[in-house]
């Protein structure tokens, strides 16, 4: 009924995997880290060059948001 399904009895051809397995999880990670480091620069940077402009947008929304309640 499961054929699909394959069990080996010698439970070594699994350390491939977990080995394969490893590797991904630790690239994953790595890579997650890059990204926000990524991200935290730009924000930086976006905040450095355009920081008065976002402040004065910040401030012109939030007064606009209480207005309306």
């Amino acid at each position: 009924m499961m054929e699909f399904l394959y069990f080996p009895e010698d439970k070594t051809a699994y350390i491939p995997a977990v080995i394969t397995l490893i590797i991904f999880a630790i690239g994953a990670v790595i890579v997650m880290r890059i990204i926000i480091n990524a991200s935290r620069k730009q924000e930086q940077q976006a905040h450095e060059q355009f920081g008065e402009q976002m402040n004065v947008h910040h401030e012109t929304y939030s007064q606009t948001s209480t207005n309306k309640k």
